[in-house]
């Protein structure tokens, strides 16, 4: 759909579904005021959330703020998510060494951690969590998980698969 603003009013329009051609829904007109408080309520509601969401939430939140932690191993962060299937874990997933070399064409790796959550405050979580990872090199301990198959044979990283200690 196609969201716009006239005067006092935000409206939703043309609507489309690439599954289907023809759809045909009202044009719908809310109060800009009305709207406005809307999309700041939902955009702060967190009861949706179930543990490893806040967690994954809070510490891509707090790794963002300190992203220096990580590119002292040439790593940048990709994302950290809660899949609502794995609800134990979270996944953290690093760039190496950074996306730029992606629309750079350079090589580059994608690695995924994936870490246990538990019932514990998830505060408390994310302060040990990101500890866990800014203090080695997370890609000793992560999984590649895609990127230029030729900078994983040139570091010795398995293609695609966990990364094993010497």
């Amino acid at each position: 759909m196609t969201v716009r603003r006239e005067g006092q009013h935000v409206i939703w329009s043309g609507w489309r579904n690439p599954y289907e051609e023809d759809v045909e829904l009202p044009e719908i007109r809310f109060d800009v005021n009305q709207y406005e408080v809307e999309v700041r309520r939902a955009s702060t509601d967190r009861s949706w959330e179930w543990p490893a969401q806040t967690v994954a939430r809070l510490l891509e939140e707090r790794l963002r703020e300190h992203v220096g932690r990580l590119t002292t191993w040439e790593c940048e962060l990709g994302a950290v998510s809660a899949w609502h299937w794995e609800p134990h874990q979270i996944n953290v997933f690093l760039f190496h060494p950074g996306r730029s070399a992606i629309r750079e064409g350079r090589p580059w790796l994608q690695f995924r951690m994936t870490l246990p959550i538990s019932g514990d405050d998830p505060a408390d979580q994310v302060e040990r969590l990101e500890a866990h990872l800014t203090a080695e090199d997370p890609r000793e301990v992560a999984e590649v998980c895609g990127g230029s198959k030729e900078l994983a044979d040139q570091l010795g990283y398995p293609w695609p698969g966990p990364r094993r200690r010497a």
